[in-house]
C-alpha cells in the first residue's frame, strides 16, 4: 500500500482529505504540525507529502526544504494564499503541484493518482530482476536462470515464466494466460496451447514450481521477490 504524509493544521480539512485518500486505497499519515510531520516522515517513509504552506510552528516550505536535502519524495503544496513568491519557492523545491484553497477534493485525488502511478513506475524501473527460490529472471537481458545455470527458454516460455512469477500465489486461469502471453501479439491459439506450454516450461525449470489447480488454472506456489 502506497503511503502519503498529509501535513495540514485544519483538522476538518485534514480528516476529509485523509478519509477520501484512504477510501482510494492509500495509507495516510496525518500531521497537524511540522514537528509531527518530521517524526512521521522518518517513521513511515511516504512516497508523497501533501503539505499546507502556513502552519502554526513552521512554514511547510521550510519543512519540505529540509526533507528535500534527504529525499526526492513527491511534494504537493496546499495554501489559502495565492502568493507568487510561495509558488515559485514551492516549485524551486521540486514540488509537482501547488493548489490554492478552496479546491476540489476530486481534483486533488486525481492528481494523487497520477503521481502514485509515476511512483510505482519509477519503482518498477529500478527493479533489475525477479527471483523465486533458485529461479531468477533478469529484466535487463531477459534471461532466466536456475541456480547459476541459464535456462534455455523460448520467448513465449520466458513470458509465461515471468507471468507466473509476477503473480506468485495467485491462481491464473487459462483465459488469463492466453490474454497476457498470446493475445498481446494478436495470434490465434487453440485450446491446447496453454497446457502444452505450461508442461514444457515445467519440464525445463522443474515441476515443483507450478501447480495445476483442477478446473481453475495454474499456481506458482513459491513467493517471488523483485530486486
Amino acid at each position: 500500500m502506497q503511503k502519503i504524509l498529509l501535513l495540514e493544521d485544519d483538522r476538518n480539512l485534514n480528516r476529509g482529505i485523509s478519509l477520501k485518500l484512504e477510501k482510494e486505497g492509500y495509507q495516510v499519515f496525518s500531521a497537524f504540525s511540522v514537528k509531527e510531520a518530521e517524526e512521521l516522515f522518518y517513521a513511515a517513509g511516504p512516497e508523497l507529502i501533501i503539505s499546507d504552506v502556513n502552519l502554526p510552528d513552521k512554514s511547510g516550505l521550510d519543512f519540505c526544504r529540509e526533507i528535500r536535502k534527504k529525499s526526492q519524495v513527491y511534494l504537493i503544496f496546499l495554501t489559502a494564499l495565492d502568493s507568487e513568491v510561495d509558488m515559485v519557492n514551492a516549485y524551486d523545491l521540486g514540488a509537482v503541484d501547488y493548489i490554492t484553497k478552496p479546491f476540489s477534493l476530486l481534483v486533488l485525488v486525481s492528481k494523487v493518482h497520477a503521481l502514485m502511478r509515476r511512483a510505482r513506475q519509477a519503482g518498477e524501473e529500478q527493479k533489475t530482476e525477479i527471483h523465486s527460490g533458485e529461479i531468477r529472471v533478469s529484466y535487463q537481458d531477459m534471461r532466466a536462470y536456475r541456480g547459476g545455470e541459464e535456462l534455455s527458454l523460448s520467448k513465449k516460455e520466458l513470458q509465461l515464466l515471468l507471468y507466473f512469477m509476477e503473480n506468485a500465489g495467485q491462481i491464473l486461469s487459462k483465459e488469463q494466460i492466453l490474454a497476457h502471453v498470446w493475445d498481446v501479439d494478436g495470434q490465434f491459439v487453440d485450446d491446447n496451447t496453454v497446457p502444452v506450454n505450461v508442461s514444457r516450461l515445467k519440464r525445463k525449470i522443474g515441476g515443483e514450481w507450478i501447480q495445476n489447480v483442477r478446473g481453475m488454472g495454474y499456481l506458482w506456489i513459491q513467493e517471488s521477490v523483485k530486486e
